[in-house]
């Protein structure tokens, strides 16, 4: 019987167990060239035993930042920057993806370089406020973005994704969840368009299937992972059928020979376990446990068959060594309910703003 100790080849490399680091904001690269520090090199290095860590988001552009003190991976300083944080990594034996997102309309424009304001499949203002440094702000209106800046928001992540092999990244996961910008192409309600990125199903994937394959062409497939949250409402978003798109969109990637697959569950299991047999490859599941994190108990995903990997997030932050306490049943330092960003059922709780 396969367990969640037991090792696993993601993309050509052996991982040491089936327990991820889900990705989580933490807004630590003060300063204006938006880079990590020696503190993130700790951070992470401090939970290499995870079979794989997958980080914050980094924007991969100025315009895709929508958090205060987010990295990014667009500039050499930031490539420099990130280069410590993956020897520290890689010196404790560990395998680290860089999870590139970028926020779209969720942001403001105080947190952007002069002129800039956030940007969107369609000028749909999301509902609610994001924090700031000057405290929090309504979202506004964003930009739609024209033919032309969307294939260059697809050539930034691109960019991006090759700044994070120079980083010497073991790979990439994009960010296609939780209300940011590939989420809301997917949407609804966020992408109004009639032209050929929205409209009908085809039209809605587009945007996430072209960033998928500018980034496996640029890096490979086997360095590329994709984390969706289906019928997920944080940010605003509303998908009260996501089936038919995701199912179409796993279609769409599956000759990619992709690393990964990484669902942020809602509560829906039946559509996790359409999701996980439309996927070829490895399924890695942040599963629904609202409103506790996901604790010792997800461990039998792995054994049921349900996932090829679990991700945790909170207990990740309380217990850097979390891989050995779950090997040992604990005991487990309690997650401070404040850290909750991102990693665990987000956007399906009460918890506010930062999230990846």
């Amino acid at each position: 019987m396969t367990t969640a100790f037991d090792p696993i080849a993601l993309g050509g490399r052996r991982l040491a167990s089936r327990i991820a680091m889900a990705p989580m904001t933490r807004s630590r690269a003060y300063g204006p060239g938006a880079q990590p520090t020696a503190l993130t090199a700790e951070y992470y290095a401090q939970r290499a035993s995870a079979g794989l860590i997958v980080t914050e988001g980094i924007q991969p552009s100025p315009v895709g930042q929508g958090y205060p003190d987010t990295p990014g991976l667009h500039t050499t300083g930031q490539v420099t920057a990130w280069r410590n944080v993956t020897d520290a990594v890689h010196a404790q034996g560990g395998v680290i993806f860089a999870q590139l997102m970028h926020t779209g309309r969720i942001g403001h424009p105080s947190l952007l370089p002069d002129g800039m304001v956030p940007v969107a499949p369609s000028a749909v203002a999301a509902r609610g406020q994001v924090f700031t440094h000057e405290g929090p702000k309504d979202f506004v209106t964003p930009k739609e973005l024209g033919e032309t800046e969307i294939l260059q928001t697809i050539a930034d992540f691109a960019t991006a994704a090759r700044n994070a092999m120079e980083a010497g990244f073991d790979g990439v996961e994009i960010h296609g969840a939780n209300g940011y910008l590939i989420h809301q192409f997917l949407a609804p309600n966020t992408n109004l368009r009639t032209d050929s990125w929205g409209g009908g199903v085809e039209g809605r994937i587009r945007f996430a299937v072209e960033v998928i394959a500018a980034v496996t062409e640029t890096i490979g497939g086997d360095r590329v992972g994709l984390r969706i949250s289906p019928g997920n409402p944080y940010n605003d978003i509303a998908e009260p059928q996501p089936g038919e798109v995701y199912e179409a969109l796993l279609e769409r990637l599956s000759g990619l020979n992709l690393a990964y697959l990484h669902l942020m569950e809602g509560p829906d299991r039946d559509l996790t376990g359409r999701l996980r047999k439309a996927w070829p490859g490895t399924f890695i599941l942040n599963p629904f446990t609202h409103p506790q994190a996901t604790g010792p108990e997800a461990l039998k995903l792995v054994q049921d068959g349900t996932a090829d990997m679990v991700a945790y997030g909170a207990l990740f932050l309380a217990n850097p060594d979390l891989p050995a306490r779950l090997a040992a049943g604990g005991p487990f330092n309690t997650p401070d309910a404040a850290t909750f960003y991102g990693g665990d059922h987000h956007g399906y709780t009460d918890y506010p703003t930062l999230g990846t």
